[in-house]
């Protein structure tokens, strides 16, 4: 094994270490016992008392919708915002291949305990024992949960539900509803909650933006949020605010997220005092359409399902590159990842899949047509499958997929094999939160992907839609609890201080983005951010790089505040304002990827460091300097970030070098 980085200080002046921090909510104890104790110990509300009290909810996702629902349900008002025109549009609903759960269906040896080691191994050992282990035991729950609201999961010809595998296992412990299990999730999630809107417990904000959170005597007490249709800015004031509202990967610009998605909500409580957990942690998709020109403002994923059955490889010799591949001989096919990692195969964990596509596509041996001199796409080749199951059985597996491949790209992927390349897809970082959910400002939790708790530097595919739903069914209704026993909290008027201080805040941000009247479009400045992440923060990382991505996103955010031009006014329908905003806090949150990932000299995960590598080109860690998480805190306007570590102690799992070998 080899490893170049010194142990010096490569960032100095660009961050300060603080004090440790430490999640004092988790239970000790035998692992399996840990949930069960936390519920039994958390204060309680009783029914008349919730009635009295009132939530705000940002984001209706899975995870937004589905805490929504529950705590609607247990009869808390709860008041909900999302910036699409309803909660049915929200991102969640694009996921495609499926929901893990450890149910066993297949007899295969699955367990709770194999998914929560399967999940701490996926990533690369950098997360808690404890979070993971509670996902894994509530993962069960769902699937019925999910089931009684009539979500239509794929069964076998029995009657049972059907399961199928995804990268990162050897088991098959994924439910699916064809390729629109995100979809099929969120509607009935919507459903749910639609049934407490009916019955006044739930009040729904359609095309509002949270622009601040409100921090009232140290609590999270409210937010102030834009109408954007008509453009006002409104003051919404609560006992306790639930933020869930995604991820940041579109700091990339090009990622296979919504275009709406955006970090505004978790940076802006950023600001404000909460911690920022490990936002260097990305994961790359090794399963998208890869980039067709300079056009694009987004890419599309094709679900990791089709791994199952599809056959991942590259020609053999350079030469072979341009031709059809139907024309490549099978011995003059390289099928790297069954050759390299032969008991995972073609469904190794995403991190390694999508680096590994990279390294052939740096070796020449990429194919599809060139953008900026390099061939960027693998083949993913189903001719197997379709001999071995017939056209019919591959169609009833995965032909919605291949429907949208073809209307994306124009090619038949029943005839020619699809052609795939890494993109960025999630993001394992997020605010900082404890075992409760609860984020370093008391009255502020945060669930689902806008949160960093349970995929450390990788996540295992199906199980984000299992975090949410985990979090807003089962997890965030059970601990929210322990807070709200304290409340109903003093009645906090519109003109106090701190929410005064708040909304001026917004005004101010919206006058100056309006009036600056530069010269460059707010999208020039967000491709431009885009490409310095991509090529510097993406699929590799270096010292040197870094360094430089940290002067080039200062410079670019020194002459965003100079030169960009917003059309329009504030009090309309102004997407452009919007964008504005957002990009933003891209600029300030790109920053922080690229310090993050620089102090961080090891590879672990979605986190590849240049310099920390194994001789074969495996991620290399240092679990003696870096097994912790990395929590930062704002710095402000002028000052260095402020780095706190949580470390990560291992007690039932040992960490050792990942192998999918």
């Amino acid at each position: 094994m080899t490893s170049t980085i010194e142990t010096t200080d490569l960032v100095a002046g660009l961050y300060r270490e603080g004090a440790d921090i430490a999640d004092t909510k988790a239970p000790a104890g035998p692992l399996q016992n840990r949930w069960e104790e936390r519920k039994f110990s958390a204060r309680l509300v009783n029914p008349a008392n919730r009635r009295k009290m009132h939530i705000i909810i940002v984001g209706t996702g899975l995870a937004g919708s589905s805490a929504a629902a529950t705590l609607g349900e247990a009869g808390y008002n709860v008041s909900t915002f999302f910036y699409q025109d309803s909660p049915r549009r929200a991102h969640s609903i694009a996921a495609q291949g499926g929901i893990n759960a450890a149910k066993n269906y297949k007899n295969d040896n699955d367990s709770v305990y194999r998914l929560f080691y399967d999940t701490v191994k996926g990533g690369d050992f950098r997360s808690r024992e404890s979070n993971v282990y509670r996902l894994a035991e509530v993962s069960a729950n769902i699937i019925d949960q999910a089931v009684a609201q009539g979500v239509p999961f794929a069964r076998e010809y029995g009657g049972l539900l059907d399961n199928r595998s995804f990268g990162g296992v050897q088991v098959s412990r994924t439910f699916y509803a064809r390729g629109q299990t995100g979809q099929q999730l969120l509607i009935g999630a919507y459903q749910a909650l639609e049934r407490q809107v009916a019955a006044g417990t739930v009040k729904t904000y359609a095309r509002h933006e949270m622009l601040e959170l409100v921090v009232v005597d140290g609590r999270a007490r409210g937010i102030i949020a834009r109408d954007m249709v008509t453009g006002e800015i409104e003051t919404h004031l609560a006992d306790v605010v639930v933020l869930a509202t995604g991820g940041y990967g579109n700091v990339f610009y090009l990622s296979t997220n919504a275009m709406g998605s955006n970090v505004t909500a978790t940076w802006r409580a950023h600001r404000k005092g909460a911690y920022f957990g490990n936002p260097c942690y990305t994961q790359i998709h090794p399963t998208c359409i890869p980039v067709a020109g300079e056009y694009q403002s987004k890419l599309t994923l094709m679900s990791e399902s089709l791994r199952n059955d599809g056959r991942i490889w590259v020609p053999k010799r350079v030469e072979d590159c341009t031709k059809d591949p139907r024309e490549i001989p099978e011995e003059d096919r390289d099928y790297y990842l069954e050759r390299i990692y032969p008991a995972f195969g073609n469904l190794v964990p995403r991190d390694i899949a999508s680096r590994a596509a990279k390294n052939v596509c740096d070796e020449g041996r990429g194919v599809g047509p060139e953008v900026e001199g390099v061939r960027r796409g693998v083949y993913l080749d189903f001719a197997e499958a379709i001999g071995r199951l017939g056209r019919g059985a591959v169609s009833a597996k995965y032909g919605n997929l291949f429907d949208m491949y073809q209307r994306i790209t124009g090619e038949d992927p029943y005839e020619v094999p699809m052609r795939i390349y890494p993109a960025v897809h999630y993001t394992m970082g997020g605010l900082w939160v404890d075992y409760d959910l609860q984020s370093t400002i008391p009255g502020l939790f945060v669930t689902g992907e806008a949160n960093f708790s349970d995929h450390g530097a990788n996540r295992l595919g199906a199980s984000a839609l299992m975090q949410g739903l985990s979090d807003g069914y089962f997890v965030l209704p059970n601990t929210i609890n322990d807070y709200l026993a304290d409340a109903p909290f003093e009645k906090i008027p519109d003109s106090h201080p701190a929410v005064v201080e708040a909304r001026e805040s917004v005004q101010a941000r919206i006058h100056h983005l309006l009036s600056t009247n530069g010269t460059r479009s707010v999208d020039s400045f967000h491709k431009e951010l885009g490409h310095i992440m991509w090529e510097y923060c993406g699929m590799e990382r270096s010292e040197q790089g870094l360094q430089k991505a940290i002067e080039l996103i200062r410079a670019l955010r020194e002459e965003f505040w100079r030169e960009v031009k917003v059309l329009g006014e504030a009090d309309e329908l102004n997407q452009a304002l919007e964008r504005a905003g957002r990009v933003a806090d891209f600029l300030e949150l790109g920053e922080l990827m690229c310090i993050d990932a620089l102090h961080r000299r090891e590879s672990c995960g979605g986190h590849f460091r240049a310099e920390s590598q194994t001789e074969d080109g495996e991620a290399l860690r240092h679990d003696d300097e870096f097994a912790y998480v990395a929590a930062w805190e704002w710095g402000g306007t002028d000052g260095a970030p402020v780095l706190h570590k949580e470390e990560l102690n291992y007690e039932y799992v040992e960490m050792k070098q990942r192998s999918y070998k």
